[in-house]
Parts: structure tokens; sequence; C-alpha cells
């Protein structure tokens, strides 16, 4: 592999671990007062579990925009890398609305948004590199799992 394919793939993956890691950090009382006091819906994993799934989804999602990022200069590619931009920043703030704030119904409708977003990225992505795209679709299933527990804080939590 070539020095600048890998300097692509260690900036994108980087950056997108970097965004979950400060959005973690930002919002670490609120998961402890989460853990601790909120009623979980059922099926919720243990806490150890999350950071490992994040850490993946993270890892695979940069590996992906490092693909887009690669390809040749187009519209495709600019949209592809907006699309990837604007998600991880919405879903940089989820983690502040749901556990920062405690406003698990608003976070529910935020994380709708994300997932219109990651959808939206993957079709994007799918039409420059399916690979690229067949990465996303862990992340969007553990959102589709992730809304279900949302959904299910907030009806319990109100």
């Amino acid at each position: 592999m070539k020095k600048q394919n890998i300097l692509a793939y260690a900036f994108w993956i980087l950056m997108t671990e970097a965004v979950g890691a400060l959005s973690g950090f930002l919002t670490r009382n609120g998961m402890k007062l989460y853990s601790e006091t909120a009623v979980k819906p059922p099926l919720t994993p243990p806490d150890v579990v999350f950071p490992i799934v994040w850490f993946v989804l993270y890892a695979l999602m940069g590996i992906g925009a490092a693909r887009i990022f690669l390809t040749p200069p187009s519209a495709d590619r600019t949209r592809g890398l907006t699309l990837f931009l604007i998600q991880l920043t919405v879903n940089f703030f989820w983690s502040i609305l749901f556990f920062g704030l405690q406003s698990y119904g608003f976070a529910f409708f935020w994380l709708l948004l994300l997932w219109i977003l990651v959808l939206w990225m993957i079709i994007a992505f799918n039409r420059i590199d399916k690979p690229a795209a067949a990465l996303q679709l862990p992340y969007l299933l553990w959102l589709t799992f992730a809304a279900c527990l949302n959904a299910g804080a907030w009806i319990l939590n109100r």
C-alpha cells in the first residue's frame, strides 16, 4: 500500500475515532448518571459493550470514508464525504442530547435524523465504492438497535 493511502486511512480512522472519544469524554458524567439511575429498556447490553461496539463502528466508518477519499475527485465523492462529515457531526451531538442533557425524547428524533443521514451516506458511497458502502451497514444496524433502546429509555423515564 502506498504511503499516501496509509496516511489517508490513518487520518480518516483517527479523526472518526477522535470524534467518538471526545463525545464520550464530554458525556462521561451523564453516562454514569444514566447507568446508575435510569430505567433501562429490555435487551440493553451491559455498559462495557457500548465502547467496544462504537470503537469498531468508528473504525469501519473511517475506513469507508478513506476509501471514498482515495477515489478520483468528483461531485459524487464530494457529496459522499460531505454526508459523512454531516452524519458524524449529528452522531457527536446525539450523546450530548441523550447522556449529557438526559433529553431522551429529543435524542430519539435526533437519532432518526442520524439514521436517515447514514442511509443517505450509504447510498452515496455505493455509487462510488461498494465496499465502502458495505462497511457502513453494521453502523446502520446498530443505529436501528440504538433507536429501539432510545425509545425505550424515553418511555420508561418520563
